[in-house]
């Protein structure tokens, strides 16, 4: 384990779209004594951030540099499509890539999706940012794909959306530059795992809970159980009993003596 041990902050990079604020909750109940501060970077700029060491790990978007980092993928958003309300495809529950043949589709250059070709009608330009690709949603002259939670990020009374069924997706991940796992990384992916607070890795209460090699169970005063011994069987009547394993004499009237 490396430096984290000496520094007083957890510091974890999120990328528009992510939602730490349950995790970063449970962290501060749990180590209240060590700040965890968030720093907010375009999804592009992540892997520059981490390895830079501006933040100890971050949730990003996937893929990532295997060779780098390390990271565990959290789950897959479902894409949709930004469209005007009044857009003939809201009359649908959710369309194909086929049903955006024909319409003009942006594609920022801050876009989370590795397309081989992008669906849809070229825009006349690329806009910077996905929030400047709904600004031209809302002015009637495109149409747009993205993530859920970026769609939802970017919301508009004007606008609204429809999931696209067989469009790639996003996915979101904990990552971090493997030489870097500290103890502090291991209790934040404790956290996002559901681990209790006795299993989380690296913490010094877990070693102390644990029962040292060659304790034995503790004894108690009384033995915890004891042999009752079966009481004799009650005599019954008329009966003589055997002694000394001889032969009962007969009943009846003894012999005469000769």
């Amino acid at each position: 384990m490396t430096g984290s041990e000496t520094s007083p902050t957890f510091r974890l990079a999120y990328v528009p779209g992510t939602t730490p604020a349950k995790w970063v909750r449970i962290w501060n109940e749990r180590l209240p004594e060590i700040p965890l501060h968030l720093v907010a970077v375009p999804a592009a700029e992540a892997p520059d951030v981490l390895r830079a060491g501006e933040a100890d790990a971050g949730l990003v978007r996937l893929p990532v540099d295997r060779g780098f980092f390390s990271a565990i993928p959290l789950y897959s958003e479902t894409t949709v499509v930004v469209v005007p309300k009044d857009h003939v495809i809201t009359a649908a529950d959710e369309v194909t890539l086929a049903d955006l043949a024909d319409e003009v589709l942006f594609h920022p250059l801050d876009d989370v999706f590795d397309w081989d070709a992008p669906p849809g009608e070229p825009a006349f330009e690329r806009p910077a940012t996905t929030e400047d690709a709904v600004e031209l949603v809302a002015a009637g002259v495109g149409l747009l794909v993205v993530p859920q939670s970026l769609a939802r990020l970017h919301h508009r009374r004007d606008l609204t959306y429809r999931p696209v069924v067989d469009a790639p997706q996003s996915g979101v991940a904990l990552s971090w530059p493997e030489e870097a796992t500290t103890d502090l990384v291991e209790d934040f992916i404790g956290i996002v795992r559901g681990r209790t607070v006795n299993s989380s890795r690296g913490r010094k209460q877990q070693l102390e809970e644990k029962p040292r090699q060659g304790d034995k169970p503790r004894q108690t005063d009384k033995p915890q159980s004891s042999a009752r011994r079966k009481p004799a069987p009650a005599k019954q009547p008329g009966r003589t009993p055997r002694t000394g394993g001889s032969k009962p004499g007969r009943r009846g009237r003894p012999g005469r003596r000769s």
